[in-house]
């Protein structure tokens, strides 16, 4: 039996199902794009009753796709450990294994090597733990001496792993021209010696897009190299390594619709081949023999089997791999056009309240993905995103979004000023450092976003039905006291 027909035709008959759901026909036009799964879930509200859950916080983590639990119950009971077993199983998990790698390699547009050179030299798919672990392992991989570029706008998994290397932080551009404009005079006032410029796809804040082609034009021409976190990007458009000229990209499975524990660090393959293996143990390395002294000597793999000791998460990358062909075969025009409808539908209904201020950090009409965040006038943020839920059965996420410098800033905080990651520690009505984000993909329904929109604009006028209190740093609905509308404005109560 070969690998691709495990899901096609060796799917036990016991196996998980999606109930028989296809991907919807293109003539639905407010239809989801591709089925996942979680749709239909019902969940209980605070004061009783139950509703259809929309699930608005695909920014954090998305559902799986229908597609991709399909494949992946398909293949389970074929499981077997990778790489030099001798039984079909094995074998078939080897060959699994590694098609995956061909196919997000496909996805991504990796690089064959230039003519003339070795294969080696070709882009190399390393499969990770996530997006955080990928730009961990690439910090791991520079060389001494590298400098690390980075805007104060990332995501922490940006931001952060570059502690071992001499890391400029850039401020926050308020338009995408100013980004490059603050990129060329760093690096024209920067010693020379080997670079690395970091920059995310599009903000897990703000949705925006950055100019990640502009970018790496300015970072190549000063002799940096140029890794793109796209882990919001590659949900929701199309990401060609080659196009873009970037020197590698990042990003998560639980972002692409295949929570399965898997990410991907993909690109050049020279500082990778180069550097100490991120872990070290069996399958990272070819060769382990005593010396005459007694010491170890050690020959490591010159392929991404370099930095993938352990046995490998098979499941987590088949399951990449079946998003990444079920997102293909969509077509990313219909997925970047739904997307946007969707987008113009929450961003009309929101502009109708002028008690919501949206944050962006290009300006209102800066393109984006399916993610925006936002602060009520009067709310604390986490009581907002606590009634969404109790009260409307609608899943968002507040607080800093580990972006913290980056919401400082669009929230116009000084740095000393108290804020914690999805912690109320505002009253109702006082000044809370943090933000309500609701973000969408491929699943999401019109419905959940009309929803959405009635229930923020109810909430905005009328208030909240339940009161709140704070409970192990979270807010959470008062069941106990008797139903009545709460305006959370002033920190008054109307009855």
């Amino acid at each position: 039996m070969s690998v691709s027909s495990v899901s096609a035709s060796a799917r036990p008959s016991d196996c998980p199902r999606t109930n028989g759901r296809s991907p919807l026909p293109d003539d639905v036009p407010d239809a989801p794009v591709l089925p996942v799964l979680g749709d239909g879930i019902r969940v209980p509200l605070a004061a009783g009753g139950e509703i259809e859950y929309a699930a608005l916080d695909y920014a954090a983590s998305a559902p799986a796709l229908a597609r991709v639990w399909d494949d992946v119950s398909a293949y389970a009971p074929y499981y077997g450990s990778v790489h030099r077993g001798a039984g079909y199983l094995s074998q078939l998990s080897t060959d699994l294994f590694e098609q995956s790698r061909e196919t997000v390699a496909r996805f991504v547009g990796c690089r064959p090597a230039a003519e003339g050179t070795p294969a080696e030299e070709a882009d190399q798919v390393v499969f990770t733990r996530s997006t955080t672990d990928s730009l961990n392992l690439l910090a791991a991989a520079l060389p001494p001496g590298t400098r690390v570029f980075v805007f104060e706008t990332e995501h922490h998994a940006s931001l952060l792993p570059w502690r071992d290397h001499t890391t400029q932080v850039l401020g926050a551009p308020r338009t995408p021209a100013r980004a490059v404009e603050l990129l060329e005079q760093a690096l024209v006032s920067a010693p020379q010696g080997p670079r690395l410029v970091c920059v995310t796809g599009a903000s897990n804040v703000t949705g925006e897009f950055w100019p990640v082609a502009e970018l790496a034009e300015v970072a190549h021409r000063h002799g940096a190299r140029i890794v793109l976190d796209a882990a919001q990007l590659v949900p929701h458009h199309p990401v060609d390594i080659g196009e873009l000229d970037v020197d590698w990209i990042a990003f998560s499975g639980h972002k692409l619709y295949a929570p399965f524990g898997a990410g991907v660090l993909a690109g050049r393959s020279d500082w990778l081949r180069a550097a100490q293996p991120y872990l070290a143990g069996g399958g990272a390395s070819r060769k382990v023999s005593r010396e005459a002294d007694g010491e170890l000597a050690v020959e490591w793999q010159t392929t991404a089997a370099r930095h993938e000791a352990g046995s490998p998460n098979v499941i987590g990358a088949y399951s990449i791999a079946s998003a990444c062909r079920a997102l293909t075969e969509a077509g990313f025009d219909r997925i970047v056009a739904r997307e946007r409808e969707l987008l113009g539908r929450l961003r009309r209904g929101l502009a109708e309240l002028p008690e919501v201020r949206v944050l962006s950090l290009f300006g209102p009409d800066a393109p984006r993905v399916g993610v925006v965040s936002f602060v009520v006038e009067g709310w604390n943020s986490s009581h907002f995103a606590a009634a969404l839920s109790a009260e409307h059965g609608i899943g968002v996420r507040d607080g800093l979004f580990c972006a913290h410098p980056l919401l400082r800033a669009l929230l116009g905080a000084e740095d000393a000023e108290p804020g914690e990651c999805g912690a109320p520690e505002a009253a109702p009505g006082e000044r809370s450092l943090n933000a309500v984000r609701v973000s969408f993909g491929v699943g999401t329904p019109d419905e959940h976003i009309d929803r959405f929109v009635a229930a923020v604009r109810e909430l905005v006028r009328e208030g909240a039905k339940l009161n709140y209190r704070t409970e192990e740093g979270r807010c959470v609905p008062d069941v106990a006291s008797a139903p009545r509308r709460t305006a959370l404005t002033g920190g008054k109560t109307a009855h």
